[in-house]
C-alpha cells in the first residue's frame, strides 16, 4: 500500500496518511512525509530510526509564527540576565555560570533541545518499530514467510521515520510554549547554559497586568537558578536523564491492540489510527516497577522546581509584582500545555512535578532553619537530598538538619538518627580491632 502511495499509483489520499500519522495535513507537511517515507523506503539499511525527521519537522514547525529579537528586546533581556545573577548571589551560595547566557530563537530552541527529546523518546520509537515488525511477521501468509526480513527492516524504517516525525511536530509546537532552557524542568541545554525565548517570554507577559521588565527579570532568575542548580551538582542532570530513560526502556507497545487496528484498518479513514496514537492506548498500563521508578523521577523533579521555587522568590523580593508573576508560573507549571501533553501520550510520561508544592514548602522550612547555605548544602551529594517521605512531613527533615548544625556549633558530635547509627555500627564491625579471616 505505501509504495503504491508513493508511486501515485493509489487512490488513497495522501493527507489521510499523514492524518494517520498524526501531522498536519498543509501541502508542505504532506511533501516532507512523503520525502520521509520514500527515504526510509529506499533503504536505511539496519531499519534503525533516522532523527533528522525529527529535527526537520521540529525547526520547520516552530518557524511558522517565528519573529525575530528586536535589538531593544536583546538590551532588555541582557540586563534581566546581569540583573538576576546579582540578586540570586545574594540567595545562594552556588556559584554563577560560566557560561553566557543566550537568546534562543523558537528555531534555535528545537535545534539544542532535540537531542535530549530524542534520547527520552528513543525507547518507545524502537517499541513502536518493534511491534509493527511482529504484526507484519505474525499476519504474512506462510508463503510469504522468506521474504519478511526485507519487509520488517522496511517496516522499521517506516514505523521510525513516522514516530521521529510526530516527536518533531510536538517539540516544534513546545517551543512556541516555553520561556526558557529549563521551562520543562528538565535540563535540555547543557549543563552550563541558561537560554531563554524572546518571542515567547513577550507572550507570557502580555496576559499579565505585570510591566514586562519585572517579568523578564523574574523569568531571568528562574532560568539561571536551574541552570546553576545543574551545573553545581553535576550528578543531577545524569541521574534525572537516566531515571527518565530507565522509566522508558520499560515502555512496551501493545501487539495486540495494534493487530486489532491492522486486521480493521480502512485506509480510507484512518481516524481510528490516529486516535489510537493521540489518546495512548497502544501504550499498555504502568507496571508495578514503571509506578515505582516514576514516584522516585517525580519527587527528585519536584525537589528542584521546589527549590527553584523558593529561591527565585527570595531572589525577586524586591519586584512589586513577584508574587502575582510566581502564581501564574506554578499553575503553568502544575497544568503544562496543549505540546507537553502530546509529549506524554507519545512517550508515555507526564514531565510535571506534581508535588511542585510540598517541596516548595519543605525548601522554605530548611531555608528557615538553617539558612541559605544548610539548605544548598542538601545537594552537595545524591544521598544528602529530601525524600518522599520528608515531602511528606519537612518537621522531621528539619529537626535532624537543626540537630546536626547545633551540635557542630557547640563542637559535639551531632545525635546520629536510625540510618546514620547503622551504618556507624557496621563501620565499626570492620574497624581495625575487628579480627579478620585469614
Amino acid at each position: 500500500m505505501l509504495r503504491d502511495i508513493l508511486s501515485g499509483k493509489s487512490s488513497i489520499d495522501p493527507s489521510q496518511l499523514a492524518g494517520a500519522a498524526g501531522l498536519p495535513a498543509d501541502p508542505a507537511s504532506i511533501n516532507a512525509l512523503m520525502q520521509q517515507l520514500q527515504g526510509a523506503l529506499r533503504g536505511n539499511g539496519d531499519g534503525g530510526i533516522s532523527w533528522d525527521a525529527a529535527l526537520t519537522q521540529g525547526q520547520t514547525k516552530a518557524a511558522e509564527a517565528q519573529v525575530a529579537v528586536t535589538p531593544a528586546e536583546h538590551a532588555a533581556l541582557d540586563q534581566a540576565f546581569h540583573i538576576a545573577a546579582l540578586w540570586l548571589d545574594e540567595v545562594t551560595g552556588i556559584a554563577e555560570l560560566t557560561v553566557v547566557p543566550r537568546l534562543l530563537t523558537r528555531k534555535e530552541w528545537v535545534t539544542e533541545s532535540m537531542p535530549v527529546w530524542t534520547q527520552l523518546a528513543e525507547p518507545v520509537a524502537n517499541s513502536i518499530s518493534d511491534s509493527l515488525t511482529k504484526v507484519l511477521t505474525d499476519q504474512a501468509p506462510e508463503e510469504l514467510k522468506g521474504m519478511m526480513a526485507g519487509a520488517s527492516k522496511m517496516m522499521r524504517s517506516i514505523g521510525g521515520t513516522l514516530f521521529a516525525m510526530q516527536l518533531g511536530q510536538v517539540v516544534g509546537q513546545l517551543a512556541s510554549e516555553v520561556v526558557s532552557g529549563g521551562d520543562v524542568g528538565i535540563p535540555l541545554l547543557t549543563d552550563q547554559q541558561a537560554a531563554l525565548v524572546p518571542q515567547n517570554v513577550a507572550a507570557f507577559g502580555e496576559d499579565l497586568d505585570v510591566p514586562i521588565d519585572q517579568v523578564q527579570i523574574y523569568l531571568a532568575v528562574r532560568e539561571l537558578a536551574h541552570a546553576r542548580l545543574f551545573r553545581h551538582s553535576r550528578w543531577l542532570r545524569l541521574r534525572l536523564i537516566s531515571s527518565i530513560t530507565d522509566f522508558a526502556h520499560d515502555i512496551s507497545i501493545d501487539s495486540g491492540r495494534l493487530e486489532e487496528l491492522a486486521e480493521g484498518f480502512d485506509p480510507s479513514n484512518p481516524e481510528e489510527l490516529r486516535q489510537a496514537i493521540l489518546n495512548g492506548s497502544l501504550i499498555p498500563p504502568k507496571s508495578e516497577t514503571q509506578l515505582a521508578a516514576l514516584a522516585r523521577l517525580e519527587t527528585m523533579l519536584a525537589l528542584v522546581e521546589g527549590w527553584v521555587d523558593v529561591v527565585t522568590v527570595e531572589a525577586t523580593s524586591r519586584l512589586p509584582r513577584a508574587d502575582a508573576i510566581n502564581e501564574t508560573v506554578k499553575r503553568r507549571r502544575a497544568s503544562g500545555g496543549p505540546a507537553e501533553s502530546a509529549f506524554s501520550t507519545l512517550v508515555g510520561l507526564e514531565l510535571r512535578p506534581r508535588r511542585l508544592r510540598e517541596a516548595a514548602a519543605m525548601w522554605q522550612a530548611v531555608t528557615d532553619a538553617v539558612g541559605n547555605d544548610g539548605r544548598d548544602a542538601l545537594w552537595a551529594h545524591p544521598d544528602l537530598l529530601p525524600t518522599s517521605a520528608d515531602l511528606d512531613d519537612p518537621k522531621a527533615l528539619v529537626a535532624r538538619l537543626t540537630s546536626t548544625a547545633a551540635s557542630v556549633a557547640a563542637g559535639t558530635e551531632p545525635e546520629l538518627d536510625e540510618v546514620d547509627q547503622a551504618l556507624e555500627d557496621l563501620l565499626r564491625e570492620d574497624g581495625p580491632d575487628r579480627p579478620h579471616e585469614e
